[in-house]
């Protein structure tokens, strides 16, 4: 048997399942109050001050709103234990919360290039907006701004690919208001059509993210492998266990934020199947611990020392 000393290495983040899931909730909340103000406040007065820029930003405040319940809904059933139906867990349903809010985002975007195209095409119809606009995009910067570092803070101590996606949809409203900020500024200065060419730049960079959003999502849930940094250190764990002559044909593919690994072990031919079947355990072991392993499936190969005696003469 494998000795019970060996110690074993400690999970990197620190962070339980239900940890994990508690952050994601309460930094969710807080993004929803924000954007609960901030969608009321932007388009009423966008409405108002006759912005077609803030109302813009205010649609993608609105946005970030749904995303934020899309998120707390996906949070909710990928906690929930395996079952018949579901034997590796529930967690790709944040995989599949991550590829709504991307076609979201991406949907909003092309509807907001669509609006500013229409008010381009005919700048006569482009009314000059009222300063208390500029005063509100810029209030909504400094919330979102604000917003995003806190939920990006959140996302990476507990390593969720989810909620890093919902930060960076913060980070692009803080962008967008930026560019609503600076088109009033110029429909303020005289020159009416920057507001109309804000309101396109914001959808052109929100339909840019969600297609990437979309994508990621789309590889993740087809069993794309982790990043090879990723792999690279889960074999080395997988090499320095105790027993482990070699490793070979090691693959992953992502189930949520936590990974699947199947993997060949070599170990000395000469060993037990006892002997064999203890230092798997003990590999499976190290690599859940240290790394955000959900599962190892290995697979136990003879590994024969090479004959140095019996070399063939050059």
């Amino acid at each position: 048997m494998i000795p019970d000393d060996i110690p074993l290495d400690s999970n990197d983040d620190g962070f339980t399942v239900s940890e994990r899931a508690r952050a994601a909730s309460r930094s969710t909340w807080v993004s929803v109050g924000v954007n609960v103000v901030l969608t009321a406040l932007q388009i009423t007065a966008g409405i108002f001050s006759k912005s077609q820029g803030l109302i813009a930003d205010g649609i993608h405040s609105l946005s970030d709103l749904i995303a934020d319940f899309v998120v707390l809904v996906a949070n909710h059933h990928s906690q929930k234990d395996a079952d018949a139906h579901h034997p590796y867990g529930h967690q790709r349903f944040e995989n599949a919360a991550s590829l709504v809010l991307g076609a979201l985002l991406l949907a909003v975007g092309v509807g907001m290039l669509w609006q500013a195209a229409g008010k381009l095409q005919e700048p006569d119809t482009i009314a000059m907006v009222h300063p208390v606009a500029l005063w509100v995009a810029m209030g909504a910067l400094v919330a979102k701004e604000l917003l995003f570092r806190y939920m990006l803070r959140v996302a990476k101590q507990v390593k969720s690919s989810m909620l890093v996606a919902n930060a960076w949809h913060a980070r692009s409203d803080a962008a967008s208001s930026l560019v609503v900020a600076l088109g009033i500024v110029g429909n303020l200065q005289g020159y009416p059509i920057l507001d109309p060419v804000a309101a396109a730049i914001v959808g052109f960079m929100i339909s840019k993210m969600g297609w990437g959003f979309t994508w990621d999502s789309l590889n993740d849930l087809m069993d794309c492998a982790v990043d090879e940094a990723e792999v690279r250190a889960i074999r080395m764990t997988l090499l320095h266990t105790p027993g482990v002559s070699n490793v070979h044909e090691l693959r992953t593919r992502k189930m949520g934020d936590m990974i699947v690994v199947d993997v060949h072990l070599e170990v000395e031919s000469t060993l037990s199947v006892e002997r064999g079947h203890d230092i798997a355990v003990l590999a499976r072991e190290r690599v859940m611990k240290r790394h955000r392993v959900l599962n190892l499936l290995s697979h136990v190969d003879p590994f024969k020392c090479p004959d140095l005696d019996h070399e063939p003469m050059e």
